[in-house]
């Protein structure tokens, strides 16, 4: 009996396919032999997945399927079993060579579901309430599925997310999320030292012990491999947890475990040297009543809405004396009133070390400005902790462009990315917080506040009624300790800037160089950018990553023999120079920027420019991850033309996938084929394009940045308004002569009237 084929939509044909949507209809209208329907509705049709792939491949488009989107539509197919058994798979896919998998994909069907069966035994000892599995023939179109989707992206991450989606979708577990890598990267390096034992007590994805894993090997080898503890309760993230942690950090000893670590903690005898953890936030079922007496709340009973605060405790008990926890908090925790008499034993015992405050963005919910908590196990006779540091980064989505376009003059690039929601600078974000905790641990008795970023308050006045830690409360102070005349120099520079950007902006403005088309839009023929590569019209390249330990390795050795900046995609976004380090790159080897490089994003959303040409300025620097670069071969594409349609919005939703995070396919964004002197005309207009964005995004910071500059000097007492000019009096009119009287001509010479 013939198995059943997954079904997909007009839409997901789209993205297999790598066309619009509107494509797709125009091949329903115009082909006889398309697929019809195999269900659905007349309104919301769905076909046959096997019968989309055949056809798609007897016209040429096979190619173009991108692979997560097949597996993510094949894992729906009826009968296709659990997404988590697929997960061990991706373990025994990933660790085999590029040759192994290539003859992977070539067996037959039973050859290949022998060797699944094989490996899913072999690998289920290393996950979590994994077993072995018995696959059928209905399994076969997933097993390829989930191959190519390895063979694409070895370090299985792709396969990773779309099975752990696929899995939670299918259960009632909500509010999943993974933290943003350089957000994990950020909270692994506000733990001092090297840490050799790891536990995160809500593991989720394993980000944050795959940063920490980075950060002990970028620290040093020679003390012997970390250890890493992860535990979580949703099983299908703890076992891709613990499939990510073995193929992120190979030498790492790896111990992942399913349970509710506040109610079932699976390494209770457990000391670890740092705790790193994203705890669950708003979780009234914590188990408030049955572990009202556990000996891990030391500074007090959580009460029942403070679920953070039992996460916190739990925390600071799996420490060694002196160890470190970094956790990543929502801010009520910081100032609700029922957590107040816990926050006020902590501060006082000296385990609060740290609150910083991050930008709305950084991490989900993105429309929540979280806060990083650093917390340190006291210790027996150790030293009296005075002080707090509070570090307010709320501003960092735009702190960055303010220094770039205060740097930059009138015919620069810098500028701001406008948009919904700006994604946080985080390379500025980074060194802030880092170089100002660092300062801090290092002479916290004598530590320099930095006014609006960062400050050290004596522990004796956060013990108020409230024992507020919101670092806004404690930093954004008026500008007081800065000196008046300092200030009015600093409003004065920006303003001028201002006026030499909103007078760049109106020349910039005052191109006209368009005209309509005629009555109706232009229509050209189009081919991707995957068939001009093949063609040698450009070439296309992009970070490959490697493994943690390369990237280590690499990326250390081409931080200390060079000092090449890294280009990025927040750069691009915001229209700035290379901003990036080589430490951020996961390759030894980065392609190095030419100028007449086009290079667009590879993450969509965000505001901000998707695409550029490179200048002089970024000649030199090194390709970042997340940007990919096309390189024109100029006798037959023009750059600007180039970039100008690849970062169309159009160009990059049809070749984007992803819901929460939205990737850019290169190979499938599509140019039109036209003549290179049509292409050159094209690319001035583009280039006009890119020029007033850049100055309107420019003005629009300078504008910003001077408006806080006076606001701020003003309500602090460094800047006063001058007093309007007193109207100088308007001088007295002068009394007009009064003329003489016309001689009468009876009147006589004497002027007396005769008789």
């Amino acid at each position: 009996m013939p198995q059943p084929s997954a079904q997909v939509t007009a839409a997901e044909i789209s993205r297999i396919a790598g066309v619009t949507r509107a494509t797709v209809s125009n091949w329903r209208r115009r082909h006889d032999d398309f697929p019809a329907p195999s269900g659905g509705t007349d309104s919301s049709p769905l076909y046959d997945l096997t019968d989309v792939r055949a056809w798609l491949g007897r016209r040429g488009h096979s190619a173009m399927a991108d692979p997560a989107e097949e597996l993510r539509t094949t894992l729906r197919r009826p009968g296709s079993g659990s997404a988590g058994n697929l997960l061990p798979l991706v373990l025994a896919a990933a660790q085999c060579t590029p040759e192994e998998r290539t003859a992977l994909a070539g067996l037959s069907d039973p050859s290949l579901l022998v060797r699944a069966e094989g490996a899913s035994a072999d690998v289920a000892g290393l996950v979590p309430g994994a077993e072995a599995v018995r696959f059928t023939g209905e399994d076969v179109d997933v097993l390829r599925a989930l191959l190519r989707c390895v063979q694409e992206d070895a370090s299985g991450e792709t396969a990773l997310a779309v099975l752990a989606e696929r899995e939670l979708e299918d259960s009632s577990v909500g509010g999943t999320y993974r933290t943003p890598a350089a957000l994990a990267d950020l909270m692994a390096r506000l733990v001092p030292g090297r840490a050799g034992r790891v536990l995160d007590p809500a593991c989720g994805s394993g980000a944050l012990l795959a940063a920490a894993a980075a950060r002990a090997a970028d620290r040093g080898r020679d003390t012997g491999p970390v250890a890493l503890y992860g535990q979580d309760a949703v099983p299908v993230q703890a076992q891709r947890s613990a499939v990510g942690l073995l193929l992120a950090a190979p030498d790492a000893d790896v111990t992942v475990r399913v349970g509710d670590s506040l109610r079932a903690d699976a390494f209770a005898e457990l000391t670890a040297d740092a705790v790193l953890c994203n705890p669950p936030y708003g979780d009234r079922d914590w188990g408030h009543d049955e572990l009202a007496y556990d000996p891990r709340w030391a500074y007090g009973v959580p009460p029942r809405a403070e679920s953070e605060l039992a996460w916190v405790q739990h925390a600071l008990a799996h420490l060694v004396p002196g160890g470190h926890a970094v956790m990543l908090l929502p801010p009520a925790t910081a100032s609700r009133a029922s957590g107040r008499r816990v926050r006020m034993d902590l501060v006082r015992s000296g385990a609060v070390r740290a609150v910083v405050a991050l930008p709305s963005g950084a991490a989900a919910p993105l429309h929540v400005g979280l806060q990083i908590w650093v917390l340190q196990r006291p210790e027996p006779a150790g030293p009296e902790r005075k002080s707090v540091l509070f570090v307010d980064t709320a501003d960092a989505a735009g702190a960055g462009n303010r220094t770039s376009a205060a740097q930059a003059g009138p015919g620069g690039t810098a500028g701001g990315a406008r948009g919904t929601r700006s994604a946080p600078d985080w390379p500025f974000l980074a060194e802030t917080v880092v170089s100002q905790w660092s300062a801090f641990t290092e002479a916290p008795d004598t530590f320099t506040d930095e006014p609006g970023t960062a400050r050290a308050v004596p522990v004796v006045d956060l013990l108020d009624d409230q024992v507020d830690l919101t670092p806004a409360r404690h930093v954004r102070a008026s500008r007081t300790d800065v000196a008046p005349a300092d200030l009015a120099r600093e409003t004065e520079e920006v303003r001028r800037r201002l006026v030499a950007g909103a007078a760049s902006l109106g020349a910039a403005a005052r191109n006209t160089g368009w005209e309509a088309a005629g009555t109706k839009p232009r229509e050209w023929r189009t081919a991707t950018a995957a068939d001009l590569a093949r063609g040698g019209a450009l070439t296309l390249l992009r970070t490959a990553p490697e493994s943690r330990e390369q990237a280590a390795d690499t990326a250390g050795d081409t931080a200390a023999g060079t000092a090449l900046s890294v280009l990025t995609g927040q750069d691009i976004a915001r229209g700035t120079a290379p901003s990036g380090k080589p430490r951020s790159l996961l390759t030894g080897s980065p392609p190095v920027i030419a100028t007449g490089d086009v290079l667009v994003r590879a993450v969509a959303g965000g505001g901000g420019a998707m695409a550029r040409v490179a200048d002089e300025s970024d000649a030199g620097a090194l390709l970042g991850p997340q940007v990919h670069l096309f390189r024109p071969d100029p006798a037959r594409l023009d750059a600007w033309f180039l970039a100008g349609f690849l970062g169309s919005a159009e160009n990059i939703a049809a070749a984007s996938t992803g819901s929460t995070i939205v990737h850019v396919s290169p190979g499938r964004l599509r140019v039109p084929l036209l003549p290179l002197e049509e292409q050159r005309r094209y690319g001035e207009a583009f280039r006009h394009v890119h020029t007033l964005r850049t100055e309107a995004s420019r003005a629009t910071t300078l504008a910003d940045e001077t408006a806080r500059l006076l606001a701020g000097g003003l309500t602090g007492g460094g800047l006063i308004p001058t007093p309007a000019p007193t109207p100088a009096p308007a001088p007295t009119p002068a009394p007009a002569p009064t003329p003489a009287p016309a001689p009468d001509e009876n009147q006589g010479a004497s002027g007396t009237e005769s008789a």
